[in-house]
């Protein structure tokens, strides 16, 4: 089957098709994130004669309407709307949302003499060789013999036929050609997206949910439009709360919806624990609400799919616009998003580095979260299974692969049934004392500072209250929250020079532990067995060296909070590898302890 047509059509089509809807062009689908000098390179090479690429649209499915008549679809823009969004501006003078999302005007200017672009500034304004605004040209509010007398009037050394000639070609750009790739209607979500890849092979491949959003905003009929918007400001909002200001200034109609309204606490919070992208907002959503894992099946779905009969009907959108509009909201509800943080908090993931790569656990959580408190669980259950679930995952790295797939399965089983049954089925088979005893020893064998399991690890310890290593009274927590850094037990320098390893062996997490920074610098190249020595003396009488820990037992209470085998303080285990093999077994317990306590 051909799946797809390849035209050449004149600007100014392209740019009616966009005016009158026929190409759906979200409102912020994107914010504009050319540069004005892009803009005036794109004119240029138009002007010029030469190809500026492909468009490429596909164009939604028929939908059937509630009195049996056939809605057609519009073409959404799959791939150029930098470039139909600057050819809007330039030429038709179109305002466009800019990177802060406000709406600016891109004026581009032209001089006939030296047949030259420029982005117009105020010394452009004020020279009389440029044209400072080439949209009202291109608009035809001037005409071509009047535009070449004002233009003579203000330069008469300029030849009338050359400036003929040179207008001529500056508004024939609208008539130029620019090639169109239409993708058929009755293709499938996926198989849309590889086309798109393999296009684009050299490009930003186009995500699942880029696709639906670009149908979210396009879809009018069901306040789509205003529901893109939402997702991207509150997304925007979570990462600047400033610019609550300028959604305020420059879009009062959004201000004054509920989605404005639910968002608005946003305003004064700082937390980063937890920033979502669209992507992250609208898979949460998605999961929560359809109890489905495939963000292609949301396409489907708001475009009217029966996915029995493989028709599209009107009632099917109109109702997963509705649970897809109750889904957000209840991602942007303050009580819902603190106390899931909350959650996350109390099993220790207390900083936004705990969390790094940690997306698709973390939106799996929230989904969860919100499920469960939809179908009326207990407060203390909700609890316990998602910090367990939360846990879980990221120690086996549930959806480190095939996210989608995997959301899919766990979603539809957990809608099925009771969720403390299936956790305990998944603990069962997941969570075995092999896992522990040599599966998760096994997976600590790593350089990775970022591995799930040592993150987890130290979680545990801000849950545990932890102190850190030899140190009286220093929290891992407050480290954390003050951006400390973790330090090597046996010195970098020290296994470096002196034993020769490599870093990849020298980097070994089980060799990391959160240490205040004036005791790390204390002890320096020093090799443990000096350092322990110093150590051991302090705490029977001896000057204060390392810390400020004096005490014998509590020294070992410290050693013992950071997972180090008490040997280290007796006077052994001074040997590297065996130092690891030790501790990652005693790192690998105290997480075992751990997620049975959450």
């Amino acid at each position: 089957m051909q799946k797809y047509a390849v035209n050449q059509h004149l600007i100014e089509t392209l740019l009616a098709w966009v005016k009158s809807g026929e190409i759906a062009i979200p409102e912020i689908q994107r914010p504009f994130v050319w540069d004005a000098s892009q803009v005036r390179d794109l004119l240029d090479s138009l002007y010029q004669g030469y190809p500026v690429g492909y468009i490429i649209v596909w164009k939604n499915p028929d939908v059937r309407l509630k009195d049996g008549s056939i809605s057609a679809g519009k073409k959404v823009l799959i791939d150029g709307q930098q470039r139909i969004t600057a050819l809007s501006a330039a030429l038709v003078g179109q305002q466009v949302v800019n990177k802060e999302y406000k709406q600016v005007r891109i004026r581009i200017a032209f001089n006939p003499k030296e047949e030259r672009f420029e982005v117009t500034n105020p010394a452009i304004e004020k020279d009389k060789a440029w044209i400072a605004d080439i949209a009202p040209v291109m608009q035809g509010e001037v005409g071509l013999l009047k535009l070449i007398r004002q233009y003579r009037e203000a330069n008469p050394e300029v030849d009338e036929e050359t400036l003929e000639k040179v207008f001529t070609q500056l508004t024939g750009i609208t008539k130029k050609q620019i090639g169109l790739i239409e993708l058929a209607a009755e293709l499938d979500i996926e198989t849309v997206t590889e086309i798109f890849i393999r296009i684009n092979r050299e490009g930003v491949t186009l995500s699942q949910a880029d696709f639906a959003m670009s149908k979210i905003a396009a879809n009018e009929t069901y306040g789509g439009n205003v529901l893109r918007k939402a997702i991207d400001y509150f997304c925007h909002l979570a990462v600047a709360p400033e610019f609550y200001a300028f959604i305020e200034g420059n879009d009062p109609d959004f201000a004054k919806t509920d989605y404005f309204h639910a968002m608005r606490w946003l305003r004064n919070e700082n937390d980063d624990l937890y920033d979502p992208s669209y992507s992250d907002m609208l898979r949460v959503a998605f999961v929560s609400q359809f109890a489905r894992g495939k963000l292609a099946d949301l396409v489907g779905l708001l475009s009217g799919r029966n996915f029995e009969t493989r028709t599209y009907e009107d009632e099917i959108a109109a109702a997963s616009f509705e649970t897809l509009n109750k889904g957000v909201m209840e991602f942007m509800n303050e009580t819902n998003f603190k106390r899931f943080l909350m959650i996350i908090k109390s099993a220790g993931f207390v900083d936004s580095s705990l969390l790094q790569s940690r997306q698709s656990a973390l939106n799996f959580a929230y989904a969860l979260y919100l499920k469960l408190r939809r179908d009326s669980y207990p407060a203390d259950r909700i609890e316990q299974y998602v910090r367990r679930w939360f846990v879980l995952s990221l120690l086996i790295g549930r959806y480190s692969g095939q996210v989608e797939t995997r959301f899919e399965q766990d979603i539809r089983r957990i809608d099925s049934g009771d969720f403390g049954e299936y956790l305990g089925q998944v603990e069962a088979a997941e969570l075995s004392d092999t896992f522990w005893s040599v599966g998760l020893v096994q997976a600590l064998r790593t350089s990775n500072g970022n591995h799930p399991a040592f993150k987890c690890f130290i979680a545990s310890q801000v849950k545990a209250n932890a102190r850190g290593f030899l140190s009286r009274d220093i929290t891992v927590r407050s480290m954390l929250e003050h951006r400390g850094d973790v330090h090597h037990i046996f010195p970098r320098d020290y296994l470096k020079k002196k034993l020769g390893l490599k870093r990849s062996e020298y980097n070994q997490v089980a060799n990391y532990v959160y240490t205040q920074q004036e005791i790390n610098i204390a002890i320096g190249n020093e090799p443990p067995q000096e350092y322990m020595e110093k150590v051991r003396q302090q705490c029977e009488g001896g000057d204060l060296v390392y810390g400020s820990i004096s005490d014998g037992k509590d020294m070992r209470v410290n050693l013992e909070e950071n997972a180090i085998p008490t040997e280290f303080l007796d006077g052994s285990l001074f040997e590297y590898e065996d130092f690891l093999a030790e501790r990652r077994g005693s790192i690998a317990a105290k997480l075992k302890d751990y997620y049975f306590s959450l």
